[in-house]
């Protein structure tokens, strides 16, 4: 394989640790969540070190390893942020084999594995069909491959390396934080603004060519526990409460077209994720999505009246449900001041790069560190069919994502 010799070590890099299984523990009470993840972070801190930045370091709050490429300008220049995650998602990810696809003609099926039980087909996957004449980086069909978000760790880090080696391009001081556990939703949750110290941010976690996203969802976890009373069925009569058709009942009182699977768009769902039970008992696990802050309040206030009623035809409360919020719409931060946002905006189109801004049917952390303080919008870093064995990433993609974090942090200078 020829590799990009505009950003030399870009795809090596990425090809490097995507074989390292980082895969994040969402059972875990710890910080970060596996010591896998702890050992990835040490050797970040030695690769972004060797790189020549600065005050490389890890949080002891958060995990997240923090870094300063200092800027070459004397203009007072807006502090900049790129964040990305090293953790993977829920999927196999021990023995990461990628492979490489060159110059796919946007319409062949790629066999992952060589049986070919497994493919990138076309008529599966349309978005295929952008990437004629790219290279791409895919799974073998029995792992992910970790585009997300190592990509974006990738990107961020050879940007920087980029910078270091032609000065001529003027720049403020810049802020990187690679940090573990997004993908189970704690990651962001003790990020340290005052010691990552940007005044604006971008995760580096988006999908394909263009993406820009500064919508999110408003987003609520909810755990439903359904006491029974287990007796002989043939004595049931009027004794019997069985958990199981209890959950079944409770799911049923939710609106039916409220399902991710019926849902598009602005639209918001409740997620049943995880059902388990017998008679005795049964556990119901959910996500509550909305985009609309008032209307996810409705949600979970309609999802407490389902077990509110259920409980009331009993006479007693054997539905309890617990309700935790994830995090809101990082679009009633941002909208305040859209600078952040028409920065990069402003950078996709400079580069013949046409932004997709749309709302996100998602969260990234980005969601959460906004409502810190931190105005941080999301950028795409290229992967496609990611948390799954149909993931891959276009090389091509991932060196427009990082010309589009060197224009940002030109533009910015240019416009101080």
């Amino acid at each position: 394989m020829i590799f990009l010799a505009k950003y030399a070590n870009l795809i090596p890099r990425f090809l490097d640790y995507v074989k390292v299984n980082t895969r994040s523990d969402p059972q875990s009470t710890t910080i970060p969540s596996t010591p896998r993840l702890t050992e990835f972070a040490n050797r970040l801190v030695q690769d972004l070190t060797a790189i020549g930045l600065n005050n490389v370091h890890i949080n002891p709050q958060s995990a997240y390893v923090y870094a300063t490429l200092p800027a070459n300008t004397a203009k007072a220049v807006t502090k900049i942020g790129f964040i990305s995650h090293f953790d993977t998602a829920d999927f196999n990810s021990e023995n990461i084999r990628p492979q490489i696809v060159e110059n796919y003609d946007g319409q062949s099926v790629i066999k992952l594995d060589a049986a070919g039980k497994y493919t990138l087909d076309p008529a599966v996957f349309p978005n295929l069909k952008n990437y004629r004449g790219d290279t791409l980086i895919t799974t073998d069909g029995t792992t992910l491959l970790g585009a997300d978000d190592k990509s974006g760790v990738a990107e961020i880090m050879a940007a920087a390396e980029y910078l270091l080696a032609h000065p001529e391009i003027k720049h403020g001081e810049i802020k990187i934080g690679l940090g573990p556990d997004e993908e189970i939703g704690t990651g962001a949750d003790h990020f340290d603004v005052a010691d990552f110290g940007a005044d604006i941010a971008y995760t580096v976690d988006g999908g394909p060519l263009g993406q820009l996203e500064y919508e999110t969802f408003n987003a609520a976890d909810a755990q439903v526990e359904i006491t029974g009373t287990n007796v002989h069925p043939a004595e049931a009569k009027g004794v019997m409460v069985n958990a199981s058709q209890v959950a079944m009942d409770f799911h049923a009182g939710l609106p039916v077209h409220d399902r991710p699977e019926n849902t598009e768009g602005r639209e918001g769902f409740f997620h049943l994720y995880s059902m388990t039970g017998d008679v005795d008992s049964a556990h119901l696990s959910y996500i509550i999505r909305d985009h609309d802050r008032q209307i996810f309040e409705d949600r979970k206030r309609l999802f407490q009246g389902v077990a509110d009623q259920l409980n009331q035809a009993f006479g007693q409360d054997r539905v309890q449900v617990t309700l935790k919020d994830q995090y809101y719409n990082m679009r009633e931060v941002l909208e305040k001041d859209m600078h952040v946002v028409e920065l990069a905006k402003q950078a996709l189109e400079d580069l013949d790069i046409q932004p997709l801004i749309f709302p996100v049917r998602g969260g990234t952390d980005g969601s959460k560190i906004s409502f810190m303080g931190l105005p941080t919008p999301n950028l795409f870093a290229g992967g496609e069919n990611m948390h799954g064995r149909f993931e891959y990433v276009s090389e091509q993609t991932m060196e427009k994502a990082t010309d589009v974090l060197i224009k940002i942090v030109a533009l910015a200078e240019q416009q101080a």
